[in-house]
């Protein structure tokens, strides 16, 4: 259990984690170090610096009791040249151990001046290479980002790539929809309540049969009325092929019209 759930765990790191946040994150440690090395170098400095001062004032006293040990043997007082002596003497000594720590501190110093000039021109070249990596990362991202756009499949790109499938075939059922409709309409297998196409075929057929009535009874009329003609059966037939080529355009306009 404690295996899965550290790779799990992983896993999931793995996919929150931002490299370029990573590199800046890295960044600002190494800056957080240099600073503290400046500042340790800092520190060493001004405890040489004390130490100087420390025996400069030592070194003033020393010179002091010299003369004071001087000018007491000069006026026969032996004792206090020695007193003096004797004082001076111990502060040769301090002076000694200042300077052994003087030359500590300042070797020290030297060192953690070198290293702190190493560490900062590692972090500026931490720097520039982080800021190229970044470069470059954002570049890939944004080329992969493209390339999963154009071949469809990034999340955004699928999901609208979905929309216009579930459009096209909406569009192609409503389109088969109709098509099946006006099917059954022309063939009469369903009537057009509205009344308009085939109300109106009926009508111009009722009109033309009706024309064609008339006009046999009139030629019948004409035949019994010249003594039974042979003209007026050709006019018959004339006139009856005229009906069905009026007949013929009109339901080729209408279905035009469709």
């Amino acid at each position: 259990m404690s295996m899965i759930f550290r790779a799990k765990a992983d896993k999931a790191l793995d996919r929150a984690e931002d490299p370029r946040e990573t590199l800046d994150y890295s960044y600002k440690k190494q800056l957080e170090m240099l600073q503290k090395v400046r500042r340790g170098v800092a520190d060493v400095a001004t405890s040489r610096k004390r130490i100087e001062v420390q025996m400069t004032q030592l070194q003033q006293q020393s010179g002091k009791l010299q003369e004071q040990a001087k000018k007491a043997l000069s006026l026969g007082r032996e004792d206090l040249a020695r007193e003096a002596l004797s004082r001076r003497s111990g502060l040769e000594g301090q002076i000694g151990d200042l300077r052994t720590q003087h030359e500590a501190l300042q070797g020290e110093e030297e060192k953690l001046t070198l290293a702190a000039q190493r560490l900062q021109a590692k972090v500026e070249s931490f720097r520039t290479r982080k800021e190229t990596i970044k470069a470059t990362y954002t570049a890939a991202e944004a080329q992969t980002r493209i390339g999963e756009a154009f071949s469809g499949i990034s999340e955004e790109m699928s999901d609208v790539g979905m929309a216009v499938q579930r459009a096209e075939d909406k569009t192609a059922e409503l389109q088969a929809r109709s098509g099946a409709i006006d099917e059954l309409l022309a063939s009469g297998a369903l009537d057009d309540v509205t009344g308009t196409s085939s109300d109106n075929i009926s009508a111009e057929l009722d009109r033309l049969s009706s024309t064609n009535d008339v006009e046999l009874e009139l030629a019948k009329m004409k035949g019994e009325l010249t003594g039974g003609s042979s003209e007026a059966p050709k006019a018959i037939e004339g006139e009856s092929n005229s009906a069905e080529s009026v007949l013929e355009a009109e339901i080729k306009r209408e279905e035009e019209q469709r």
